[in-house]
């Protein structure tokens, strides 16, 4: 039996959110990977949240900084992705179930880790 370890996040739309890393595993039709996320705002109904990190994308920053993103970087940008959702979508349940990292999104969350 694994054990998860629950996290919580405080949404800027007012909820408390909770969550837990599911797993990661290859996409075929975005040609990346998916993170998957177990996520509950109100600890009865619990519903999986994906982000998708695209390889063109991490291709993309790897050009740009001359080095590819290690794999705790690339979790680190997935989940500032899952952050922005719960502190920007009113309805995770309904609308942030399938999210996606851009290059754009990625400049930013990483540069606000520090990550050159």
């Amino acid at each position: 039996m694994t054990l998860r370890r629950l996290k919580t996040y405080a949404g800027s739309q007012g909820f408390v959110y909770q969550y837990y890393f599911v797993g990661k595993r290859p996409v075929a039709a975005s040609d990346g990977n998916e993170y998957i996320f177990d996520v509950t705002s109100d600890r009865k109904l619990t519903y999986a949240v994906s982000v998708l990190f695209p390889h063109q994308v991490a291709a993309s920053w790897a050009v740009s900084h001359g080095r590819s993103l290690s794999d705790s970087e690339q979790y680190a940008a997935v989940k500032m992705r899952l952050f922005r959702a719960f502190d920007e979508v009113e309805d995770m349940q309904a609308h942030g179930r399938l999210l996606q990292i851009e290059l754009q999104s990625l400049e930013e969350s990483l540069a606000s880790l520090g990550v050159e």
